[in-house]
């Protein structure tokens, strides 16, 4: 009873613990959902390992250009409070009223006072080694992590502090120039009531220099792989230049050795740590760009590339970077005390010897463990770990934990990559928003409208351009460029920063904008894809129209694609910033409008993420309507008979079925498609087709789960033998037919069937579990069937190692081929044979199976391009949709309103579809939640006294927005308008100007480019 009034009444308010890439996302995720959040970090700032981050794969994008928008909006918004160096004592209640005792550590130097000068650092005599930086570089007692930080605001590190510890010095108190620095402050307790409780406290490496493993500790030049990242980073120690610990000299020959504290049963740490092996390829990538003579090289056991386009990054980096893999088990490393390099032993099989390789540099490629602390955390919580730390969660509850109202997201609960961790946060911020969905908007605080200041007539243009690390500086002459934009006509101010998106340089660029009366501003940085809305937002803050903003793209059309010229890449530069100059000038203060929005969502696809997200919605009070081309909901899960862990997908299926069906917000449309879709974000109308019946609908968002399918073999005899089956034909059968299975003596598995193709480049990650899952069974029911296994790589990541490791020990044998001598299967007179060559020994084999079994691969579901033409959304070659950023938008869509969901984003395992649909659930949920949406300003507007009505805009528009109003000429609705700018472009009486792109702005651009030609001519 105590619980259900719990939930009743329940407080609309969230406690997030951690602060990595994880927390933020889940913070930002319920804050925009109307809760109010506490973000709670152990540590003076957040960011957590993403923040240590030089670049990020597959796109090989800066981390820090990514990451520092997010840090900015978490730090802006009016309901996300953040507590740092702070950390949960005890969590009493019940699910939807819980209290937390919370501890502040004091920080010595007080936050609100604190104006983030430096002058404490600079003066401190203290130096310690920089944690941040891995310890290769310095920093002081008085220090700010990194230039990003959040909260931008000093700290005193208490344990080396010299008046902290020994009462002498005390000078950054002396020179503070506003007196922040308190030396007597004390810890704070403070006592927050919170409805649900999500745990995102992330991982850390595993390798110390006290386990001394391969000489780390030891060797200089032997470091982590984060170690190495800093190292590679323009805020590193070295500045982004790469130099050897020992003696600072360029490495010219660097290896990394993969599985270091991972897959090592002697050391209980038998899992994989799932993100290594790209890692290490992303850095051997990254070396060969910053020193193109240093020859990469790693040391492997399986490569394990089974993400989204991984395997295609990994070929690229063979090819093009020159990037060598060797598979094999390091025997040990040794020091060559001659020149402080490293000699790496392995055994080749082949030769039967010893091998020995000498190198400059030595990486190792350390897995994980939970975050410093969480043993403890996890014990006051009452939380129930695996046995190697990590939180468990249920098969279909995968972000729930052991306690009720507590939910968890990222490395925490299994080693993972920032994508996963990101939609893992969504689905955390979906279950704490169901749970208290009732108290929604009752503590949240509405953010203040900011008064624009009234500017001058005379275009006043300020400059900024960035560094972006060695982005944009390792090409461009920034300098050079600067001093050529301060002569530009109407500039009145230019300078440049290290990184224009970080939250310390948001506040500089207000503060500068005051200062020097600018009412036009001009960034050179990165894309006005990513980061426009960011500095549109710091415009806002300022007191300057939002629309008074230009970006010039130095990064992605000067830098990035001239790096082998920097000398025509800076003039380019000055000549993009001069045409952005010259079209600022020309803008003109524009201003958004609102629309109501409808609050019911479409999901297309009655699968397993289908489903899901579907409740997602419908379990916060918000109606769904769920098409589904088929006459059963379930999708192809529902063929699906156990998985690798034993659980029973068929339940599941069963269960969300029922709760479909028979729930009051859930309309299912069953064998029907969507054969219209119109409208725009938080206001669509579609068409759905059902048998003779055409229905419409209305709904402000749009979640796409078309599913897949299996690749049905052509190869190996498939559907021509009876003998040759699927893993999920022959799942089915040992469970149907157990006898069968008794009776069976040799089963041969062949992996990659369908995958890893050059028609179809994509690993479809779930193949390998699938095999070592079937594998055990039939060894289970058949001790005496002989199982061999025929694998490229091995790629049973995260926890799924220990069933691999299970496999093994049960007497499965594993083979490896390469795809220039693939199995051969073939009829011998009816005797069933198979020809293989094992690469580990090179010896031929030839065996007489009973049956072959196929690891076919996942392909798109069928319609997927038919959803992708309607509602005009983008999907890569093999057929799979693509997300709006392969990292942190990974459930949306470029298209504002739609959403992501399951086999339709790439092929994936059952826990994490459904952790992706409540993902894309409560992404579906900031549009649903709201009453009213804001249109932008930049819209198409008609001058009716040139309109001659001729229909061409209303034929053109794929938006379906204009229409010949009562007057009897075209009218364009605000909140219709997507701001595309084909109708302009196409009205033959040239009646239509785009607001924010008007012939006046964009002909100056084009004038202020010749201009500069004309010039150099």
């Amino acid at each position: 009873m105590v619980m259900e009034s719990h939930l009743k009444n329940p407080v609309g308010k969230v406690i997030v613990v951690g602060g990595g890439i994880g927390g933020i996302q889940c913070a930002l995720d319920l804050a925009d959902t109307g809760f109010y959040v506490y973000l709670i970090e152990k540590s003076p700032t957040l960011g957590g390992t993403m923040a240590q981050l030089d670049k990020t794969f597959p796109t090989n994008d800066c981390s820090t250009c990514m990451f520092s928008p997010k840090l900015v909006q978490v730090a802006g918004h009016s309901n996300i409070e953040i507590l740092t160096q702070s950390h949960i004592l005890e969590l009493n209640g019940e699910p939807g009223r819980f209290n937390a005792k919370v501890e502040k550590l004091p920080r010595y130097i007080n936050q609100e006072k604190c104006i983030a000068c430096g002058k404490c650092a600079e003066k401190c005599p203290k130096k310690v080694p920089d944690p941040f930086n891995g310890e290769l570089g310095m920093r002081k007692a008085a220090f700010l992590t990194f230039p990003q930080a959040v909260p931008l605001k000093y700290a005193i590190d208490a344990e080396h502090c010299l008046y902290l510890t020994k009462g002498k010095c005390g000078v950054c108190r002396k020179i503070c120039p506003v007196g922040a620095v308190e030396y007597d402050e004390k810890p704070e307790h403070l006592q927050i009531d919170a409805g649900a409780v999500v745990i995102s406290t992330g991982f850390e490496p595993a390798l110390t220099a006290e386990e001394g493993e391969f000489g780390y500790g030891r060797y200089k030049n032997v470091v982590t792989s984060l170690q190495y990242e800093r190292m590679l980073s323009a805020t590193g120690p070295y500045e982004g230049h790469l130099k050897r610990p020992s003696d600072g000299k360029i490495p010219r020959n660097v290896a990394w050795i993969q599985c270091v504290m991972s897959r090592d049963e002697a050391r209980n740490r038998p899992f994989c740590s799932s993100v290594c092996c790209m890692h290490a390829v992303k850095q051997a990538v990254l070396t060969h760009t910053h020193e193109p003579e240093t020859q990469s090289t790693i040391y492997f056991m399986d490569l394990r590339a089974h993400g989204k386009g991984f395997d295609d990054y990994v070929d690229r980096a063979r090819s093009s970077h020159g990037v060598r893999t060797r598979r094999s088990m390091i025997s040990q490393v040794y020091l060559n005390p001659e020149n402080d390099n490293l000699i790496i032993e392995t055994f080749d099989h082949h030769f039967d010897k010893k091998k020995e390789e000498e190198y400059d540099l030595v990486v190792l490629s350390s897995g994980f463990k939970p975050s410093e602390g969480f043993t403890r955390l996890s014990r006051q919580l009452g939380l129930v770990t695996n046995p190697y730390g990590f939180l468990t969660t249920e098969f279909d509850e995968p972000v729930s934990t052991s306690r009720q109202g507590v939910f968890v997201c990222g490395g925490i609960e299994s080693p993972k990559d920032i994508p996963e961790t990101v939609i893992q946060a969504g689905a955390a911020a979906a279950e704490a928003s169901i749970l208290i969905s009732k108290a929604r908007h009752t503590e949240t605080v509405t953010e203040k409208m900011l008064e624009e200041e009234p500017i001058e007539a005379t275009p006043r243009v300020g400059v900024f351009v960035c560094h972006c690390g060695t982005n944009i500086a390792g090409v461009v002459d920034i300098q050079s460029v600067l001093d050529e934009v301060k002569q530009f006509p109407h500039v009145v101010f230019a300078t440049n920063f290290m990184f224009t998106c970080s939250t310390e340089t948001q506040q500089e660029i207000i503060n500068l904008i005051k200062e020097h009366r600018l009412n036009r501003v001009v960034v050179a940085a990165c894309s006005p894809k990513t980061h426009e809305p960011l500095f549109q937002a710091t415009l806002k803050e300022a007191g300057l129209n939002p629309y008074l903003f230009e970006l010039a793209s130095i990064r992605d059309q000067c830098s990035w694609v001239h790096g082998n010229n920097p000398e025509k890449a800076t003039q380019k530069s000055k000549e993009l910033i001069r045409a952005s100059v010259a079209r600022a000038v020309q803008l003109e203060p524009l201003y958004d409008k609102s629309y109501p929005v409808i609050n019911e969502g479409l999901v297309i696809g009655g699968g397993l993420a289908g489903m899901t997200a579907a409740l997602t919605i419908a379990d916060q009070g918000f109606h769904v309507h769920l098409v589904e081309k088929d006459d059963r909901l379930g999708g192809f899960a529902k063929n699906l008979k156990f998985t690798l862990e034993g659980h029973f997908p068929s339940r599941l299926i069963r269960y969300l079925i029922e709760r479909v069906t028979h729930h009051p917000n859930i309309s299912v449309y069953m064998n029907s498609t969507l054969v219209s879709h119109s409208g725009h974000l938080g206001a669509f109308n579609g068409l759905i087709q059902q048998k003779n019946e055409r229905i419409d609908i209305q709904y402000g968002a749009v979640i796409v789960a078309t599913g897949g399918r299996p690749y049905e073999p052509t190869e190996y005899l498939y559907g021509q033998d009876e003998r040759i089956l699927t893993q999920v034909e022959f799942s089915k059968r040992l469970q149907d037919d157990p006898l069968w299975a008794r009776q069976l003596k040799r089963i041969v598995m062949i992996q990659c069937v369908g995958s890893r193709e050059p028609d179809f480049p994509y690993c479809s990650r779930v193949c390998c579990s699938a095999a070592v899952k079937n594998s055990i069974q039939i060894k289970e029911m058949n001790p005496d069937a002989q199982v061999i296994v025929l694998y490229r790589d091995v790629r049973t990541f995260g926890f799924k190692e220990l069933y691999y490791l299970k496999a093994r020990q049960k007497g499965v044998l594993f083979f490896r081929y390469i795809p220039e001598e693939k199995p051969l299967v073939y009829d011998d007179t009816g005797r069933l044979i198979v020809d293989f060559t094992d690469r580990s020994s090179h010896q031929d084999f030839r065996v007489e199976p009973d049956l072959v079994v196929l690891s076919a691969g996942i392909r798109p579901g069928e319609g997927a391009r038919q959803v992708a033409r309607l509602l005009k959304l983008s999907t890569a070659d093999e057929g799979f949709f693509l997300e709006a950023h392969v990292k942190l938008r990974p459930v949306e869509f470029a298209t504002s309103g739609v959403f992501l969901a399951g086999l339709a984003h790439s092929p994936r395992f059952i826990e994490e579809s459904v952790t992706m649909a409540k993902s894309a659930g409560q992404q579906a949920m900031k549009i649903l939640c709201k009453e009213k949406l804001t249109t932008s300003g930049a819209i198409a507007e008609v001058d009716a006294e040139k309109c001659a009505a001729c229909l061409i805009c209303v034929r053109v528009c794929p938006y379906g927005a204009p229409f010949i109003n009562k007057e009897g000429i075209s009218e364009i609705p605000p909140s219709a308008c997507m701001g595309c700018g084909i109708c302009p472009s196409e009205c033959p009486a040239k009646a239509i100007q785009l607001k924010h792109s008007t012939d006046d702005q964009i002909l100056s651009k084009i004038d202020a480019l010749l201009e500069s030609t004309v010039k150099d001519d």
